[in-house]
């Protein structure tokens, strides 16, 4: 048995690292800019009956090699269980957006694959959801926040990544 990465058994609650009042100001900003965010983006993505996760598995099949990726990676791409991806691509399979395809040598291997009205659908609301980006996130900041923002932020999503691929 390996024991060179334990974990701390739980504190009680009355040994818990208590936020300091600068860092739960942080962190509650932090949890209300993604709620709101979220939402606005969301909002501007239904005109075009989609929603964020449609649009998320869209960007990912649009920039993959041939527009397709295994159902595999993109559950692991996307966040979601195989099962919510599986159902979500049978909506958007409905929708003529994505097509399932086998793969070759791995008979129980699927394809989630960008279809031609799918790509036409990305290219048309892409320009739109980029300039909802930009108003509601980017051009909020100066320059040297954009960086500092990047900065602060980089190794925190590194730190997820890495658990996340432990699991």
């Amino acid at each position: 048995m390996d024991t060179s990465e334990k974990t701390a058994p739980p504190q009680a609650p009355d040994e818990a690292p208590w936020l300091t009042a600068e860092e739960q100001r942080l962190w509650r900003a932090h949890l209300e800019v993604g709620r709101l965010l979220g939402y606005q983006m969301e909002r501007g993505l239904q005109p075009f009956g989609l929603a964020i996760n449609d649009y998320t598995i869209l960007v990912e099949l649009s920039e993959a090699p041939e527009r397709r990726m295994r159902m595999t990676d993109l559950a692991v791409a996307t966040l979601q269980s195989k099962s919510r991806l599986s159902h979500q691509i049978t909506r958007m399979e409905a929708a003529g957006l994505v097509t399932r395809e086998g793969c070759p040598g791995d008979r129980r291997g699927l394809y989630a694959v960008l279809t031609e009205h799918g790509w036409e659908t990305m290219r048309q609301v892409a320009p739109h959801h980029v300039r909802s980006v930009r108003e509601h996130f980017i051009d909020r900041l100066e320059p040297e926040q954009i960086s500092s923002m990047y900065e602060s932020l980089a190794p925190i999503a590194e730190h997820l990544r890495n658990l996340r691929g432990r699991s």
